[in-house]
Parts: structure tokens; sequence; C-alpha cells
């Protein structure tokens, strides 16, 4: 099973990529007030980036508040970064930051809403990423 938990924007760019992915997926609410998923199996964070200039803002304060719940950030296995070229080195900083602070690996990036190549190449790395054995405690 390929496990999955996004965020989008109101922009709606990330959840159409993962709409498109047709894999099972949780969505990390925009607003506070909604109920935050609590997966029960390992899963990869899908997470787009809001950055000033300087990187700040990069990951969205609703992904930092589902992470630092210590049980859902024990079950990340990766993360995929979306974000736009034009911002240039902040291009997908949250999967970096998100990968550096939960020690695991950034399995790809894509720019706004995907290309149909992106959907493709994504499915297929996830099927293989999930295939393959866990080689870290």
């Amino acid at each position: 099973m390929v496990g999955l938990v996004y965020f989008s924007s109101g922009s709606g760019n990330t959840a159409r990529f993962v709409q498109a992915l047709g894999l099972p997926a949780h969505r990390i609410p925009i607003r506070e007030s909604e109920p935050v998923p609590a997966p029960t199996d390992p899963y990869v964070l899908i997470c787009p980036t809001y950055a000033d200039g300087e990187g700040r803002g990069a990951v969205p304060r609703q992904v930092i508040r589902f992470l630092n719940d210590p049980a859902r950030r024990a079950l990340i296995r990766g993360v995929i970064g979306a974000g736009n070229r034009n911002f240039g080195p902040t291009y997908a900083l949250s999967a970096r930051i998100i990968a550096e602070k939960c020690r695991v690996p950034v399995l790809a990036t894509f720019e706004l809403a995907g290309t149909q190549t992106d959907i493709a190449r994504i499915r297929d790395g996830l099927t293989l990423f999930w295939r393959e054995p866990c080689l870290t405690p």
C-alpha cells in the first residue's frame, strides 16, 4: 500500500497532483480547526514550498503542526517537494528542510501541479520505494 499525506493550499496545485497520482492519500487541512490525519502506517509526505526570498516560511505551518506530533513524525519515510522554479534556490525548499529534520530522503520534486511525466515518474518511483526493504533502523 502506498501511503501519502499531503498539504495543499487554496490554489489546489498539490491537491490536483495527488488526485492525478490516483493513490490513497490523506490531506492535512488548511484550517487549523479541522481534524488532522492520524496515519497508522508509514507514509510519504508531499509538501509545497511557500517561502519569502530568504527561504523563511518554506514549510507551511499546518505541516509543522502535523509533524510536531511524535507519533505522526515517526511514520514518515520520505518527502516529495513541490514548488515553482521561478523562485530559484527556494524551489521545493520545504522538502529539503523536512527531509533534514526528519532524517528521511527527498524522493522527488515537481513544479506547480506537475506534468503527466511527473505524475508517471513519481507514481512509478513510489511503487519501487515501497517495494524496497528499509535498511535503516
